[in-house]
């Protein structure tokens, strides 16, 4: 039988000692009896617990001994709860160091991460046992959840682990009131660290190594990888850190004025002046673009196939180019990607006619190479069978379809025809005004869809689509 677990026994190293030893040292000084923390005992409820510190003393001491400031011995002392060598007798949902008077504790040299015992099923499935026993049943959610899975799990070993739940229950409440209490915090917030909530994340997760470099033996084959790895690094191209800053710093120029999150949408924010006229003017396919929408169209080629407005702007130079077949294969094989599943054989045996072969109505011009292997693939078709020669068309119209685009009438055109919004300055009253006013939204989703019905019956009969009387058609809906 197979125990699960939420950690890999066999596949991880897990000394920690190059960096938990220096933790380790640092602990045992804060527990010196004169130059260590300061500790007293202190009442928690009606018991007083011996040896108790507050987190604001363990962080002044931390501050003084390392020479650092607040922010710096908090993130320390955090570090400290939250491998387990420091413990709290109150809060034990949150393993925080908490700058105030929370009473802390110095956990047990047993339970330090610096142990070489791994943390078992076995041994929390008997925790929660016992805990179960002593609170009656009132587990937390996900100890309750891990404790009906344990009893799946490891039910024939079931036995055992309630006889030895019971038997350490038995132990426990032979104890002094005040060493109970200490015992079931320190147990309490080691499994926290080792078996810690869902969504959270314990400290010693990042710690672990999958192999142990001081076991590797080093055989020439590990040289010789090493060295061709070492040589292909020193061969493979950098780029200077001035070059991609500047590139970067060229694209956060030439995108800022179209993010609406750096700068104002125009006219006005429909979510702040209840003025859908944003929304109106910047339409899918709207006739008339804004100036901002036709000047970002000139940004990349891809920018402008994610504009339907842009795109059909550019079907219509291509049509005048008498080149308007790499678009239109662009478009099928996009189609072919995002299509139903069920429709994938017809699209392929119809592209195949259109576009690649022999004496095809719309015959693209790709290399052999790319058609051979595409015209191959279409015998098994699969959603992504046409990456390769889709890729190469989208390249060719990049390097010289798009800049003829840019400086052709058509693109000239549409700027000059291109709307610049002017500016809503809207005070409280027009705003509430406005928002009494609103009309009632229409879903874009079906705007989306109707818009694409209405665009493949428009290019079967060649006129163009109409988005006022789509919009009209779904409001009476």
């Amino acid at each position: 039988m197979t125990i699960r677990s939420n950690r890999d026994h066999a596949q991880h190293y897990r000394p920690r000692m190059t960096c938990l030893k220096k933790v380790e040292a640092l602990v045992v000084e804060m527990q010196d009896a004169k130059s260590g923390v300061p500790a007293s005992e202190q009442k928690l409820t009606i018991t007083a617990i011996p040896h108790v510190m507050t987190g604001q003393d363990i962080l002044a001491w931390i501050a003084n001994k390392m020479k650092m400031d607040a922010n710096e011995a908090q993130a320390l002392g955090t570090m400290l709860v939250a491998y387990g060598y420091i413990y709290p007798l109150q809060n034990h949902k949150k393993l925080v160091l908490q700058p105030d008077g929370s009473f802390f504790r110095f956990q047990t040299p047993y339970f330090w991460p610096v142990q070489k015992y791994q943390a078992e099923d076995i041994d929390y499935a008997i925790y929660l046992a016992k805990r179960n026993m002593r609170k009656k049943g009132s587990l937390e959610v996900y100890e309750q959840e891990r404790y009906n899975e344990f009893h799946k799990w490891l039910n024939p070993k079931w036995d055992f682990i309630v006889l030895q739940a019971t038997e350490q229950y038995r132990a426990n409440k032979q104890r002094q009131k005040a060493d109970r209490v200490v015992f079931d915090c320190q147990e309490r917030a080691y499994w926290i660290v080792q078996r810690p909530p869902p969504r959270a994340h314990s400290a010693l997760d990042c710690m672990n190594r999958l192999v142990d470099p001081n076991d590797e033996k080093r055989t020439y084959d590990h040289y010789r990888r090493n060295t061709i790895y070492l040589m292909q690094a020193m061969a493979r191209s950098r780029v200077k850190s001035t070059v991609s800053l500047g590139a970067l710093v060229k694209y956060i120029n030439t995108y800022k004025n179209h993010d609406p999150f750096l700068a104002p949408c125009a006219p006005s924010n429909p979510w702040l002046s209840e003025d859908d006229t944003y929304w109106e003017i910047n339409l899918p396919t709207v006739e008339v673009p804004t100036k901002m929408r036709v000047e970002r169209w000139s940004f990349s080629l891809m920018d402008l196939f994610n504009d339907p407005r842009g795109r059909k702007d550019f079907k219509l130079f291509l049509k005048k180019e008498f080149s308007g077949e790499n678009m239109a294969f662009w478009e099928a094989a996009e189609d072919m990607v995002w299509g139903s599943a069920a429709s994938m054989a017809d699209q392929s045996q119809t592209i195949f006619k259109t576009f690649l072969a022999p004496g095809a109505p719309r015959w693209i011009n790709i290399d052999g190479r790319t058609m051979g292997l595409t015209v191959k693939g279409l015998d098994h078709p699969h959603r992504y069978v046409l990456d390769a020669a889709q890729t190469h068309v989208f390249l060719l119209m990049k390097k010289d379809t798009f800049f003829r685009y840019l400086k052709s009438p058509v693109y000239k055109d549409m700027q000059k025809k291109a709307i610049v919004p002017a500016l809503h300055n809207y005070n409280d009253a027009q705003v509430e005004a406005n928002a009494k006013n609103r009309r009632p939204g229409t879903d874009p989703i079906l705007i989306w869809q109707q818009m694409d019905t209405e665009r493949k019956a428009a290019d079967l009969a060649g006129k163009p689509v109409d988005i006022s009387s789509i919009k009209n058609k779904i409001d009476r809906k």
